[in-house]
């Protein structure tokens, strides 16, 4: 009984071993992180006397699982981030494909500003607009 055992102990050894070489040589898993609820409001406070409305769908890449936990940990400080650009915007700023392009890039850089300032490192690689609606 012994011998099995002691047979069954050498053969999982190199067996454990590959699996964890095979884990170390893995790349970092890529993660999307969806702010949900959507981001809905209003943008373009200019005085005008019609009302503006943004419904904006965001999604966050991250690399790693620490850099998942850390954003959704700092979540409510990101969202506070990203309304406060939304509401900001004006009509020019929401009209056009470039102009939303524009909103993207600088939503990341205070998306990673936050995460910067919180946790030490950007933590996020990209902001990603999956529906931007406005009325």
């Amino acid at each position: 009984m012994k011998a099995w055992i002691i047979l069954l102990l050498a053969l999982s050894l190199p067996m454990a071993a590959m699996a964890e070489e095979a884990k170390e040589g893995e790349a970092p898993k890529v993660s999307y992180i969806s702010l949900s609820p959507p981001f809905v409001g209003n943008y373009g406070l200019d005085g005008s006397p019609k009302l503006k409305v943004y419904k904006a769908d965001v999604a966050l890449r991250v690399t790693g699982d620490a850099s998942a936990q850390a954003v959704k940990a700092n979540e409510p400080l990101i969202r506070n981030q990203l309304v406060a650009l939304f509401a900001q915007q004006t009509t020019d700023t929401m009209n056009n494909v470039e102009a939303k392009e524009k909103l993207r890039q600088e939503a990341l850089k205070q998306v990673q500003q936050v995460m910067n300032d919180e946790t030490g490192k950007p933590v996020v690689e990209d902001l990603l607009f999956n529906n931007l609606i406005i009325q």
